[in-house]
């Protein structure tokens, strides 16, 4: 087993499986997405990479991603907001740029940031205890990285707007039920119900499992789409009302913000 160290996830690999996992490691936040974290989650799948390119053909044939705790993760960190920080948008682009197939293992809070991170993997497991959200409206911003359109892909264009304009929160089971979901379970029995999964990937011949990972995505890019979506997300970041959102978020007794769409 091989590890790395880093401050805010736990990265391993298993040489004899070729399974690796990263686990998002931030519980008192409920792995919320910080600027260490999200620079780690890239530098994590990059020294996946790296054992790619070191190795006489493929050694990595799956990576499992969860989070510690409560969450998956609960989205952005809004501390950071405050402080005219984003989330940066590498971390959107880490799971679904990797070749090998990436499986989310969600256990708790899967919203914001944290859900797009779990569409950005190719295949996600819920337990019946996860909740699940776009709440970025109420900040008076995007789900950004691609949240959108992603959820879009997953659940279709009538639902997804619906999710993102009204910020819901739904459970496993709808999520299930949408098409979200490869696979959901109790709490229990999550960890053997995604060991199986990947298990059972790890063993195909890699090259072919790539192959397929690839095509299934090559509809799915557009480099327009990408850039219109962050011209809006700066647009957005910069309004009175995201500040009023953040403000209010972040101060108890400040009341429910007013918004004047400025």
């Amino acid at each position: 087993m091989s590890t790395h160290e880093f401050e805010n996830l736990d990265w391993e690999f298993d040489e004899g499986s070729g399974i690796g996992r990263i686990t998002l490691d931030r519980p008192d936040a409920l792995n919320a997405l910080s600027t260490p974290l999200c620079e780690e989650v890239v530098e994590a799948f990059e020294a996946f990479a790296e054992l790619d390119d070191e190795a006489d053909g493929v050694a990595v044939r799956a990576v499992v991603v969860s989070g510690a705790g409560r969450a998956f993760s609960a989205g952005a960190d809004v501390n950071e907001f405050a402080e005219g920080r984003t989330v940066p948008f590498d971390v959107y682009e880490a799971a679904s740029g990797f070749e090998a197939p990436v499986v989310a293992k969600i256990d708790g809070y899967c919203l914001g940031g944290g859900l797009v991170i779990a569409l950005d993997c190719d295949f996600r497991f819920a337990s019946d205890r996860s909740e699940f959200g776009l709440p970025e409206v109420g900040l008076g911003i995007l789900a950004s990285g691609g949240g959108i359109r992603k959820l879009a892909a997953a659940v279709g264009p009538d639902r997804a707007r619906e999710l993102a304009v009204t910020g819901e929160r739904f459970s496993a089971e709808r999520a299930g039920a949408d098409g979200l979901l490869t696979g959901r379970c109790p709490a229990d029995e999550l960890d053997d119900r995604v060991e199986s999964f990947v298990g059972t990937v790890a063993a195909q011949p890699p090259l072919a499992v790539r192959a397929t990972l690839d095509l299934a995505a090559f509809g799915q890019a557009d480099d327009g789409a990408r850039l219109y979506e962050r011209r809006l997300d700066r647009r957005l970041r910069r309004s009175a009302d995201h500040e009023a959102a953040v403000d209010a978020f972040l101060d108890d007794e400040a009341g429910e913000p007013s918004f004047e769409g400025r």
